[in-house]
This record gives structure tokens, C-alpha cells and sequence, in this order.
């Protein structure tokens, strides 16, 4: 899996690109967690553009890094995921949070 992080202000956002899944779901994990205690953002975007699969340890990612953020003060937003990893995401539960952000959008 390839990241890439950026911190503008007080928004980092990470790039996501391969697959999440089980296997590189923890690194991954522990990566954002240790950008995101350096960095104390208020927003952290993930964006999902460049993932070409996910199981359910990608709904487990983004569910620990919303409740990461919402300890520290922050905000989480997910953007460019594919319709289908978006409507998965939706069907796990994650509609019910305020994470979810247009293609350009920065709230």
C-alpha cells in the first residue's frame, strides 16, 4: 500500500493508494495514529481515490481514526471513495457519521 501525507494549516490529509485489507489495515493504522498525535490537525481527510479494494478492515480503519479524531477535537472526512466502497461504507453503519465530504469539498 502506498501513503502519502500532507499537513496544510490545521488539515493533514492522506492519500491512500492499493489495497485495505487485513494485512496492511494495522501498519496503516499506526502510521495515521502517529501523524495525527505529532501533528494534532483539526481536520484529517483520508482519501480514498487510489484504493482499488477494501474489506472490512477498512471500515475498522476509518471507524478508529473518526474516534481518534473526535478524543483530540477534530473532525474526520473521507473523500474519493468509488461509489461502491462508499456504499459499503454506507451499508457498515458509517452514514450515521459527518464524514463524508464531495470530491473538492473542505468543511
Amino acid at each position: 500500500m502506498d501513503v502519502k501525507e500532507t499537513t496544510e494549516q490545521a488539515v493533514t490529509t492522506v492519500y491512500l493508494a492499493g489495497e485495505l485489507d487485513h494485512h496492511n489495515a494495522a501498519p496503516l493504522r499506526e502510521r495515521v495514529d502517529d501523524t495525527v498525535q505529532k501533528r494534532h490537525p483539526k481536520l484529517l481527510v483520508l482519501d480514498f481515490s487510489g484504493i482499488t479494494f477494501m474489506d472490512s478492515s477498512g471500515i475498522g480503519f476509518v471507524m478508529g481514526r473518526y474516534k481518534l479524531m473526535l478524543s483530540m477535537g477534530g473532525r474526520l472526512q473521507v473523500r474519493g471513495a468509488s461509489p461502491r466502497m462508499e456504499k459499503v461504507m454506507r451499508l457498515a453503519g458509517l452514514e450515521r457519521l459527518p464524514i463524508w465530504s464531495g470530491k473538492d469539498e473542505v468543511q
